[in-house]
């Protein structure tokens, strides 16, 4: 399913100072008058597309897209070994959106994303929930502890030979049992330490598998682009891997399980939450917790849709940003 509404060119941009060395380039698209929507890409590291802009009618819209610390156009990039890896974190990146809003003069905005970006909306709407107008979620995660140990070894008992590749991409005396049941060895931060080794063929080859794993988890799924990590180009894919590994070895810097305990601080936030049945990275149950603890959040079930969506998941979020349009 194309989006909705036509190509269209972002009306102002700029690079936000954070006043620690990073700039993070944002984008303004659609009526400067209309109401504000945040777009929160995923990754973390992704950068945000050209095609997320599609998701709002423009005149209804105050569209705003930025990349994340480190990816798409802001600057340092994490391709860079020299990029300072300690000033992205959640927190870091909760502290932009928030200067970002100030400096665009935004009282409040809608929020969208999916994927990681749906727990960077949860954690800066539980943080600032006066800011926040409305929630929309295609792809819930809260990148709990135990989400992230699913990902990167509990789903391996469908794929058990790409995950002995996966494994099989760092050091054995770090790859712990090669059963998925053996919970020795944290493959996660064995690759973030990858990440960082100063040889680029070790950083080089550290993405790549990485991104094997990631497409293979995906490949199950009826719709979406194949490949979708592998085929990105090698700058971009050494900073997704990167800052992934960086955030997903930490907890995202969160309190395991904080962000469904306090998901009562969104009471007031009228929130869509649409996710895919045959999610296997982010499985349904993380969605189900949220909508249960959210009191005003609706969850809709896609039952064609994985991670990467589908026409079906696409029509809805479309509806729910509409739904939420000034009249």
């Amino acid at each position: 399913m194309t989006a909705p509404y036509p190509p269209i060119e972002p009306y102002d941009h700029g690079m936000l100072d954070t006043g620690d060395g990073n700039l993070v380039y944002w984008e303004a698209c659609g009526n400067p008058d209309g109401k504000p929507a945040l777009v929160v890409h995923g990754g973390p590291g992704s950068g945000c597309g050209t095609g997320q802009r599609r998701s709002f009618d423009p005149g209804r819209y105050r569209i705003i897209l930025f990349d994340q610390r480190g990816c798409g156009r802001s600057r340092p990039h994490a391709s860079d070994p020299a990029a300072d890896m300690s000033l992205n974190t959640t927190g870091h990146l909760l502290a932009d959106m928030e200067q970002l809003r100030v400096l665009l003069g935004v009282e409040r905005w809608l929020l969208f994303g999916g994927s990681w970006g749906s727990t960077l909306i949860l954690a800066y709407a539980q943080r600032h929930p006066d800011r926040v107008s409305e929630i929309v979620i295609a792809g819930v995660t809260t990148t709990r502890r135990s989400e992230t140990d699913w990902l990167y070894r509990g789903v391996a008992r469908f794929f058990p030979a790409e995950w002995e590749q996966f494994r099989a991409g760092v050091p054995a005396a770090d790859r712990g049992g090669n059963l998925v049941a053996d919970r020795s060895g944290d493959l996660v931060a064995v690759y973030a330490r990858l990440m960082e080794d100063p040889d680029p063929g070790v950083r080089a080859q550290a993405a790549a598998d990485w991104a094997a794993w990631e497409d293979a988890v995906l490949s199950l799924e009826p719709s979406g682009k194949p490949n979708l990590y592998g085929d990105r180009p090698p700058d971009a894919l050494l900073a997704l891997v990167r800052i992934c590994a960086h955030y997903f070895s930490r907890g995202a810097w969160l309190e395991e399980g904080a962000l469904l305990r306090d998901a009562g601080r969104l009471a007031g936030i009228p929130g869509v939450l649409i996710h895919g049945r045959l999610d296997l990275s982010s499985p349904l149950d993380t969605a189900w917790e949220l909508a249960r603890a959210w009191p005003d959040a609706r969850l809709v079930i896609i039952d064609d849709s994985g991670h990467k969506g589908s026409a079906a998941m696409h029509a809805e979020v479309y509806a729910a940003i509409r739904q939420f349009a000034p009249q």
